[in-house]
This record gives structure tokens, C-alpha cells and sequence, in this order.
């Protein structure tokens, strides 16, 4: 089974144009038939089409790529329930630049500055 690059791009109105979102992820090496979006759908609603797909598209050691974490969630308890699903089926999110991966060494040192970290002190 091949390792794959699942992207996921919203925007919050319709009068909102996703090409910039879009393009930033096919240069991540995201194939175009892998770009899941949600068009004027608002990020506080976890109940959003093109998520729930981008979701069941990745599978362990599958990558799924945002260019903004608020792409993905407008709430930090969100965005820890998204990332807490997809470490649990062992699927990458880069943030940032970088992959947050809890399972090795720098992730797990991370953890703590993590938007989903559970632990609410400052670093």
C-alpha cells in the first residue's frame, strides 16, 4: 500500500476563493484528486462535507495537509479531537512546515506547545 498525501482546504464564504489554498497544496506534492474542500462552510462547525471525506481518505502512515491549522479547526478543543483522531489511526499533520508526530522523540518533546496539548502551561 503506498503512502498518501490527502489535502483539505475551506473557506468560510462563498465569495472567499480557494485557489491560493489550492495551490499551496499542489505544491506540497498533493495530487489534485486528493484535495478534499469545504466552500462557505464555517470552521466551528465540525460537520463539514470535505473534511469527513479528506478524513476517511487517509489511512495509517498517510499524510493529511493544511496550509493553516485554522483551515482545519477554528477551536483549539477542535483541532486537539482532529489530531487526537488522526494520531490514533497513525495518519502525519504538518503544521507549520514541519509533521507533527507524537510517536517520535520531537513530538513528543513538542507536545506541550501543541495546539491540542493538554497541558495548558506556557513554555
Amino acid at each position: 500500500m503506498s503512502v498518501l498525501l490527502v489535502g483539505y482546504a475551506r473557506c468560510s464564504t462563498c465569495q472567499q476563493d480557494l485557489t491560493a489554498q489550492r495551490n499551496a497544496l499542489l505544491d506540497l506534492g498533493v495530487q489534485a484528486d486528493r484535495i478534499y474542500i469545504d466552500h462557505g462552510l464555517t470552521g466551528t462547525n465540525r460537520e463539514r462535507p470535505g473534511l469527513r471525506e479528506a478524513l476517511t481518505a487517509c489511512r495509517a502512515g498517510d499524510t493529511l495537509m493544511v496550509t493553516k491549522l485554522d483551515r482545519l479547526a477554528r477551536s483549539l478543543p477542535d483541532a486537539r479531537a482532529i489530531a487526537d483522531e488522526l494520531t490514533t489511526r497513525q495518519v502525519s499533520l504538518p503544521l507549520g512546515g514541519s509533521v507533527y508526530d507524537p510517536t517520535d522523540a520531537v513530538g513528543r518533546c513538542c507536545s506541550t506547545s501543541s495546539p491540542w496539548s493538554r497541558s495548558s502551561s506556557p513554555i
